[in-house]
């Protein structure tokens, strides 16, 4: 279980201050976010459970959320940014989960596109990002996080192999220290790409820093799954943040779908 004084402490000061909301078990961290966002719930409120019985993933894929293995957390965020912008939202999310992983326990995460983290060639991890529009921009978005931590079995037949960070790190990981580095740095992420303060080209640098953090968007043959399947080289990103794709056809641009290693 979690230490909710010591989160309180450790997040005083933050957006999250006095708005953390912890569930033994719940059915989706994200679908209590979402609820509560509909009643008016503030910017930085937090939803974590130790259990999901229902959690998903991308595209309502089910996200197995063993009791007190994993990490479980929403974020409720209502960002100043318009809604062209939003495809770009779950890889500010992985660029913080990658710092955040990397603080809590020295891993390096490879981000592949559009919302799986991986250690090696491993699943550890998955974003799930929804949100509500109001005209033309964001009216709230909520992120969803799901880490594997403490786990060292997994359900046969998965896509890609999955593993968690004990496993990797050789040693057990804090949740607690995850949770609060992953808040902190996802505080500090989206301040530099969707507050009023932030630069003009911030959307460009978390584009770029996304192609330094992951050996997927540049240069790798995949095979992409979804509406506009097909395979070929990746070339980066665009300027919304989808998938470039170099095809025997021509270059396509991935909006949705999910993508695997032909080699």
């Amino acid at each position: 279980m979690y230490d909710l004084p010591g989160l309180d402490a450790a997040l005083a000061g933050s957006i999250y201050a006095g708005k953390l909301h912890f569930a033994p078990v719940t059915g989706s961290t994200n679908t209590d976010a979402l609820a509560a966002a509909r009643s008016g719930a503030p910017h930085g409120s937090v939803y974590f459970a130790d259990e999901q019985t229902v959690g998903r993933g991308r595209g309502d894929h089910a996200w197995h959320s063993v009791a007190a293995q994993g990490l479980y957390v929403s974020v409720l965020l209502r960002p100043e940014i318009s809604a062209v912008r939003l495809p770009i939202l779950p890889l500010v999310a992985g660029l913080a989960v990658a710092e955040a992983v990397r603080i809590a326990c020295g891993l390096a995460v490879d981000l592949r596109w559009p919302n799986d983290l991986l250690v090696g060639e491993r699943k550890a991890g998955g974003i799930l990002a929804e949100a509500q529009m109001d005209a033309d921009r964001v009216s709230y978005a909520v992120v969803g996080i799901g880490i594997n931590v403490h786990q060292r079995q997994f359900a046969p037949g998965l896509a890609t192999p999955a593993t968690s960070l004990d496993l990797e790190a050789g040693h057990p990981v804090s949740r607690q220290s995850l949770l609060i580095a992953l808040l902190k740095s996802l505080e500090r992420e989206m301040r530099d790409f969707a507050s009023p303060d932030a630069s003009s080209d911030a959307a460009n640098t978390v584009l770029r820093r996304v192609e330094e953090a992951s050996s997927w968007v540049r240069g790798r043959r995949v095979e992409v799954h979804g509406p506009q399947a097909c395979t070929g080289t990746t070339e980066g990103l665009d300027a919304n943040g989808f998938l470039l794709v170099r095809t025997a056809e021509g270059l396509i641009r991935v909006q949705t779908g999910g993508i695997r290693a032909l080699d």
